[in-house]
């Protein structure tokens, strides 16, 4: 509980654009634990049969890249509308990896305790994100 809480309070660190030390999409909070999870999926996918190459793993690599990378495009945008373009086209890629990972689940091309680790990850990155998407549109 105390690392969700710290989790959430560094969150809204990242969120501050007045008094913050964000200079790149990279000081964001959200993207660096975005980020994480593109991590985890390339070494998760490596281990699914090589006959999924231009399958699964490559989708489930796609979503997850698709995410820190609309975030990134998202923040290098001037206008709210835009950025809320972009910071909503990224959920709708975790979801999209979401959706991917369950179906790698249930064909048991991962074991469960990668599953839930993957799975901790997108938890993490989809309230950060949500949280991101609100404190934008408030702007």
């Amino acid at each position: 509980m105390q690392k969700q809480k710290d989790q959430m309070l560094r969150m809204e660190d990242s969120m501050e654009y007045n008094n913050s030390k964000i200079y790149t999409f990279t000081d964001l909070y959200v993207w660096q634990e975005s980020h994480k999870l593109v991590l985890m999926i390339y070494t998760v996918t490596k281990k699914f049969p090589k006959e999924e190459i231009f399958g699964i793993t490559s989708q489930m690599r796609r979503s997850a890249v698709s995410i820190t990378s609309n975030i990134a495009e998202g923040f290098a945008r001037r206008s709210k509308k835009e950025k809320l373009q972009f910071y909503t086209i990224a959920r709708g890629s975790l979801i999209e990896l979401e959706s991917q990972l369950l179906v790698v689940r249930d064909i048991l091309y991962i074991q469960t305790k990668e599953f839930e680790e993957v799975y901790r990850q997108i938890e993490i990155s989809h309230r950060l994100l949500n949280a991101f998407i609100n404190k934008t549109n408030d702007l």
